[in-house]
């Protein structure tokens, strides 16, 4: 099964930008369709990538993050701009489908905060 570690997280001015990624092992990174998560109002779905790169973008991201992916360093990356207050939460990556993101099952999420 995939195990994955995020990293990058850290605290930002509002406007500001920050890059988080994803590593994993196990599973089948390169074929499978991964997604970035975040917790704060609920667990919300952010962005996906799939495994050739075709990507989808939540309406309140959307146009400030950019997610992408390094197959062959096993690597997901969210990079986003243009933060905002409301943007502070912990950020998980998870494959797609997946349950239990938000409850740290695919791995330990990285917090993010924005302040003013």
């Amino acid at each position: 099964e995939m195990h994955l570690v995020t990293s990058g997280g850290g605290s930002v001015q509002v406007g500001g930008s920050l890059t988080i990624s994803c590593t994993a092992s196990g599973g089948a990174f390169g074929d499978t369709e991964m997604a970035w998560y975040r917790s704060g109002n609920g667990c919300e779905i952010l962005s996906t990538i799939g495994s050739h790169g075709r990507t989808w973008y939540a309406l309140p991201v959307k146009g400030r993050f950019t997610v992408s992916r390094d197959n062959a360093k096993n690597m997901l990356s969210l990079h986003m701009k243009s933060l905002k207050v409301e943007d502070t939460a912990l950020y998980y990556c998870a494959p797609v489908p997946a349950s239990k993101v938000c409850d740290g099952y695919w791995g330990q999420g990285t917090q993010v905060t924005v302040s003013s």
